[in-house]
């Protein structure tokens, strides 16, 4: 009988890393991202690019990765390991979404969480919110 096991891994280094990274680097270099992405997204030819430097905005931040699912299977012939992709909204709907929505709480969202992060005690909270910020903008999923 065959079983299956899901389990979500992330490449991130530790934790203390994280902070000094952010201390150091991130929240400027974080602010400079986010204000180039959004100078992209004021452009219909630019907006691809600025999507995708918001989608890495938790890697540059806090050095984030994105999880990954990965499926073990276990059979009497060993086990068999893949990762799986969730399936994405589709690009139209996304995009109306982006339009209508994206733009502005996406915007209200970063803005939140930069000031979190402002706070010794908010820190953990604002790098999770950043950690959203690629599925608030387009509905990407992760």
């Amino acid at each position: 009988m065959d079983r299956n096991f899901v389990i979500d891994t992330r490449r991130n280094p530790g934790c203390l890393l994280q902070l000094l990274w952010f201390l150091v680097i991130g929240w400027w270099l974080g602010l400079l991202w986010i204000a180039v992405a959004w100078l992209f997204m004021v452009t219909i030819v630019g907006a691809p690019l600025g999507v995708m430097m918001l989608d890495k905005l938790p890697r540059v931040i806090s050095l984030r990765d994105e999880p990954r699912r990965v499926v073990v299977t276990a059979s009497a012939g060993g086990l068999i390991r893949r990762e799986v992709f969730p399936p994405e909204i589709n690009l139209l709907v996304r995009a109306v979404y982006f339009v209508l929505v994206g733009w502005w709480l996406s915007a209200l969202w970063m803005t939140v969480a930069y000031l979190l992060c402002a706070t010794i005690i908010g820190i953990p909270l604002g790098f999770w919110m950043f950690d959203r910020v690629p599925t608030l903008v387009s509905l990407k999923r992760s």
